[in-house]
């Protein structure tokens, strides 16, 4: 015969098996339970040193198909390159906004701009922004315009503006609006008037 103690003892060692096992049951269902994550598809801009600056951004605005100036107050490094990329990735934010009046793709963002004199701006976004842009000759120019206009009003002297996406040349932005060559400041500056933002 079994002394007494020993029973209680096995039962008690038996009772906490039993509970492990149901407490591992119970959190190998919680762990196989996808994770509901809110994502903000943005890019990680490091952040500007320098002092706040008010500037002033030309917006696009879809429904009436405008772009308006709209004054921003935004940190900005004292080189010309630097602030360049400043204004123009503040630009992009405000349309990766949630309620934004013309919505770029997530993941959009400027990679560089390179400021070549005399008067010549490169602007490189990455293939986001590019490959998942909303087709339609509008929505194209109005991307295209805003950021020029943008660049232009802020940083003085430049003539021309070439896009490039990845660092490398394309035809279209998606499907319409041409690329491929040199934007003349000052016609976007009549396009822009034309469209209400001048």
């Amino acid at each position: 015969m079994i002394p007494r103690y020993l029973q209680i003892t096995a039962a008690v060692l038996l009772g906490g098996v039993l509970m492990m096992s149901m407490y591992l049951w119970r959190m190998r269902g919680r762990m196989a339970r996808p994770i509901a994550r809110v994502s903000d598809a943005r890019p990680v801009a490091p952040p500007a040193s320098g002092p706040s600056e008010q500037v002033t951004l030309f917006v696009a605005y879809d429904n009436p198909g405008i772009l308006r100036a709209q004054a921003a107050t935004i940190a900005l490094p004292a080189g010309r390159q630097q602030r360049a990329e400043g204004l123009l990735r503040a630009l992009v934010n405000i349309y990766l906004e949630k309620d934004s009046p013309h919505p770029l793709p997530a993941g959009s963002e400027i990679r560089s701009v390179y400021l070549v004199e005399p008067g010549t701006a490169v602007i490189d976004t990455n293939a986001a922004l590019a490959d998942s842009h909303r087709s339609g000759i509008l929505v194209e120019e109005l991307t295209i315009a805003s950021m020029i206009q943008s660049l232009t009003a802020n940083i003085g002297g430049l003539n021309r503006v070439k896009i490039l996406v990845d660092g490398k040349n394309r035809d279209t932005l998606a499907g319409h609006a041409d690329l491929s060559d040199f934007f003349d400041v000052s016609a976007v500056n009549g396009m822009v008037e034309k469209l209400g933002g001048g």
